[in-house]
């Protein structure tokens, strides 16, 4: 049996109204008020109201309202959205009406279960295992990745699409939202299952504008990220585009943001207390600071949606305060936050649009390239910041960009915003990459999302994220020749690679940074954080899991190849730590090291989101449980071995970590495992 947490929201205190069946959830202000006496019930010990109604949500179950709050209320789930993903097993009509029946008042636990359990049929069971019927064991790419062992991983992950293909169950859909039963690969040569999966992004944007956050209809209110060319332009321009006076250069322009029309909890992240990030949670727990008003309660839910529909949910890079988990989501100022990763994402859109029209529309060619010159004149007024040589959001509440580091910053570069600073020297060039260079030398993972590891948020560090590799190697392969011939640049005398960061650019000390935990016995330790000893994978010529150095490798190059091969270490290791193997070239690992990730029964997991300190485990900390098997993990290695195949090598073993203990004698048996 729950317990309720004591607090009130603000809009909890409306006047109740008569209702009737058909109108219950539009008007009724229902009351739980039970009694604590009887332990059977729910235990609710104040009221509690349904927040305003959302104009943009079709249906009246998986949208903010009355039976949407109550069963969230009462926690019958450990995970709010595992309710919003179950369609419903009768007619709208006949589950408001089995609602109705319930006195509020003496309702218990166990009527909301029977409720759910005959009016509801169990979530995921509208997709259904697809065949690939054009599926390929064998993409051409594979010849290009020389080692044995890279290559056999290769072939597995190639072989999950398989696994992960769905299709819909006609027989499970709707006809209706309202009166129906229900509410609710270039690489591997997959060329009919992409256009299948473009034809229905098309369908989407024909009947809503946009891609929605999710395949459900509580993400009406939400996009993606544009990242879909041709057709999308029309919504972002009408419903997500301000105009913006330079504060720099009295210049203006129009430029995205990520702004929702939202006042209530989001229906998938509704209320869980004892998950961070829970939307109900963060508005209305007195425990952190002053109680909010309505006014702000709502305010605030469409700050936590509008970050959900940016794809950083969450991350300190847009709380105006940083705070460990939900005070600091209180501060969240998304939608008066200006992001750069956005609008390079729609400058890239309109110059490849341009690119498609080519001669055969000169108009709309001419006015693509017209539209992404001025983005590209925003981004470069705004958000570049010269001295620092990088690219910052720019911050409306302020009126000025601000110096939160953070891996969007590489986005102009990849969408080819090459600023004139980084153009003028191959010291600058570097010096905008220089943080990759401090990752390989001083952590043993990729990239993180940014370097403030105290939010326990999924998009700020330790945490690091597969697109964003793809980003930063394609931003490095994005310069020109004549900038990247020169070898990489060494720090000072006692000096660490932080010494070649440009001065402000992080924003962070180099003793601010994440601490990069030691192995063995002295796992509770830290390397050192400042100094040459901080840089603890650097190698002759590459850094550990860095690759095969060439012959006149310049320093793009060499950041790129050991961007990869770090990349690919992380997603092998932490496959095989969780059970992975490849018989006569990876020995599946004794229990007592699957132990250590709960793993005796898995056969390997391709997680969402990685480490920058462990290459044998997944990223940590978010709105839900870690996922495996996520699409961009499979494709960016993919990619990643069909670029750089040749220069490749099997993991070694970092001379720090933090998961695995020391090895016996008898454990260094598996040392050819080289991951662990």
């Amino acid at each position: 049996m729950h317990s309720l947490p004591s607090y009130d929201p603000p809009w909890l205190h409306q006047q109740a109204s008569t209702t009737t069946t058909t109108d219950f959830l539009e008007t009724s202000v229902p009351t739980l008020i039970i009694p604590n006496s009887v332990p059977s019930l729910l235990h609710l010990s104040r009221r509690h109201s349904r927040p305003p109604v959302q104009p943009w949500c079709i249906g009246q179950f998986f949208c903010p309202g009355s039976v949407l709050q109550t069963l969230n209320i009462a926690q019958l789930y450990s995970d709010p959205k595992t309710f919003v993903d179950k369609p419903t097993s009768k007619s709208a009509q006949q589950v408001l009406a089995d609602f109705a029946t319930f006195d509020l008042s003496t309702v218990t636990e166990g009527d909301l279960v029977n409720f759910v359990e005959n009016d509801f049929l169990g979530e995921g069971l509208q997709l259904e295992a697809a065949e690939l019927t054009n599926f390929n064991a064998n993409p051409a790419f594979f010849s290009d990745v020389a080692d044995p062992l890279l290559n056999a991983f290769a072939r597995i992950v190639n072989g999950y699409w398989i696994q992960l293909a769905r299709s819909t169950i006609q027989s499970a859909l709707c006809d209706d939202y309202t009166n129906g039963a229900c509410e609710g690969l270039l690489k591997s040569e997959l060329y009919s299952t992409v256009n299948a999966t473009l034809q229905s992004f098309m369908d989407e944007i024909d009947d809503f504008g946009f891609i929605p956050n999710g395949e459900r209809t509580y993400y009406l209110d939400r996009s993606q990220p544009p990242l879909f060319v041709n057709i999308e332009f029309a919504w972002w321009a009408n419903n997500r585009t301000t105009k913006i006076t330079s504060p720099y250069t009295n210049q203006s322009y129009m430029s995205a943001r990520y702004s929702i029309n939202n006042s209530a909890p989001r229906p998938e992240s509704y209320l869980t207390v004892s998950t961070q990030s829970e939307d109900y949670l963060t508005a209305n727990d007195p425990a952190y600071g002053t109680p909010l008003t309505q006014q702000q309660a709502e305010a605030l839910c469409g700050e936590l949606a509008s970050g959900a529909e940016s794809g950083w949910d969450f991350t300190a890079r847009f709380e105006m305060v940083p705070q460990f988990g939900d005070p600091g989501l209180r501060t969240y100022n998304m939608q008066n936050t200006i992001p750069v990763c956005l609008n390079s994402i729609l400058y890239r859109a309109h110059t490849l649009l341009a690119d498609f029209y080519g001669d055969s529309n000169s108009t709309a060619t001419a006015a693509h390239l017209q539209t992404a010159a001025n983005i590209r004149a925003g981004i470069l007024d705004l958000m570049w910041d010269a001295s620092k040589l990088a690219f910052y959001d720019f911050n409306l509440t302020s009126n000025a960009r601000n110096s939160f580091f953070s891996a969007a910053t590489y986005y102009p570069v990849w969408a080819g915003i090459i600023p004139d600073e980084v153009l003028s020297s191959q010291s600058n060039a570097f010096g905008y990459f220089a943080v990759v260079n401090l990752v390989m030398n001083k952590y043993n993972g990729t990239v993180p999302t940014t370097f403030v590891d105290w939010t326990g948020q999924q998009w700020d560090a330790p945490n690091t994220w597969p697109p964003h590799q793809y980003i930063i190697l394609e931003a490095l392969n994005a310069l020109p020749s004549n900038l990247t011939s020169n070898i990489l640049p060494t720090p000072g005398t006692g000096q660490s690679a932080y010494d070649l960061i440009p001065s402000g650019q992080l924003n962070l000390t180099e003793s601010q940074l994440p601490g990069q935990p030691l192995r063995g016995a002295q796992a509770s330790q830290n390397v050192t954080a400042t100094g040459p000893g901080s840089d603890v994978n650097t190698l002759n010529g590459t850094v550990v899991n860095g690759g095969n150095s060439s012959s006149g490798e310049g320093w793009a190059a060499m950041l790129g190849r050991e961007v990869a091969n770090r990349y690919f270490t992380s997603e092998l290791c932490s496959w095989h730590a969780t059970g992975g193997s490849i018989p006569g070239l990876l020995l599946r690992l004794p229990n007592n090291e699957l132990n250590l990730t709960n793993s005796v029964n898995n056969t390997g997991n391709m997680y969402e989101k990685f480490s920058i300190l462990n290459v044998d485990s997944s990223g940590s900390g978010g709105e839900y449980t870690v996922q495996a098997g996520f699409g961009w993990t499979n494709g960016v290695l993919l990619w990643v071995a069909a670029n750089y195949g040749q220069l490749l090598v099997a993991p070694s073993r970092p001379t720090s970590r933090y998961l695995f203990k020391e090895k016996t004698v008898q454990q260094e048996l598996y040392d050819f495992y080289h991951c662990i």
